[in-house]
């Protein structure tokens, strides 16, 4: 379930956690926890692994709250960056065959996957119930109109606008130099 979340609650939140507040990282699991798990799930492939992936996040949560800007988006988004690249670093770190390239090939594949998620939960339900029914239901743009009560122009709309979001999913590229923020060393370590 998609949590939206003021910048005035990112902002406190983030004080909060600043000023040590268990609460304040326990209310942050409550709302966040699946969200990391199933990013970590998702690109991971084993309950286990993603397990330990959204204990570290949660991990360099509390012990970094300042690392969040929010100038640079939500908290939900920055913890599922997190978990995103905390993941594809602990699938790099247990790919033993193939060469290289089909490690990185691998991890950009989970890694898409795991955005297109992340950006379908995240779209507004409008959007989401347009596309469940074009592509699950495969229902025509009259169909899915009448079903939502909405014109064919407006189906078309929410079809675009969704598919749009969803191909960024693919087209933007995984963070993976220096400049991309990482989790601190000991958190991303495999145990």
């Amino acid at each position: 379930m998609a949590y939206d979340t003021s910048p005035r609650w990112d902002r406190k939140m983030q004080q909060r956690l600043a000023r040590g507040e268990a609460a304040a990282l326990s209310e942050l699991y409550d709302r966040y926890a699946a969200l990391v798990h199933s990013l970590a799930h998702r690109v991971l492939d084993d309950d286990e692994s993603a397990d330990r992936t959204t204990r570290e996040v949660f991990t360099h949560v509390w012990e970094h709250p300042d690392a969040y800007d929010p100038r640079q988006g939500s908290l939900r988004s920055w913890i599922a960056a997190l978990a995103q690249r905390q993941a594809a670093y602990r699938l790099r770190q247990q790919q033993h065959g193939g060469s290289p390239e089909q490690i990185e090939e691998k991890v950009r594949a989970a890694s898409a996957a795991a955005r297109a998620d992340y950006i379908v939960t995240s779209m507004p339900a409008s959007l989401r119930a347009a596309l469940e029914l074009a592509y699950f239901q495969r229902r025509d743009c009259r169909q899915t109109a009448e079903h939502l009560g909405v014109t064919e122009d407006e189906a078309r709309r929410r079809l675009r606008l969704g598919l749009q979001l969803l191909s960024s999913a693919t087209t933007r590229p995984l963070p993976a130099g220096p400049e991309s923020p990482r989790i601190p060393p000991g958190l991303g370590r495999a145990r």
